[in-house]
């Protein structure tokens, strides 16, 4: 016979050792520009998509894509240059 048993892990609330140490804590708040850059641009195209169901898109539109392209882009190479030369990780 087959028994059943829980996964204490699964059913007890976080333990302070699973919490994130302040190294990832630290992290993340080195990656938080690029997260936001992320974000900001995935709401702008979806701006502009939502825009372009009625029409076509115009110069603007394009800009506004591209701007944000170059935005998410620059805080990615910001966020590598840092990597590279020791500062964050």
């Amino acid at each position: 016979m087959d028994h059943i048993v829980t996964v204490q892990d699964a059913v007890t609330a976080f333990a302070d050792w699973m919490e994130p140490t302040d190294a990832e804590l630290d992290a993340i708040e080195a990656e938080m520009p690029l997260i936001l850059a992320d974000v900001e641009a995935d709401i702008e195209a979806l701006d502009v998509r939502i825009a372009l169901l009625e029409r076509t898109p115009n110069e603007l539109d394009q800009r506004r894509v591209r701007r944000d392209r170059h935005r998410v882009l620059a805080e990615r190479a910001t966020l590598a240059n840092r990597a590279t030369s020791g500062e964050a990780a």
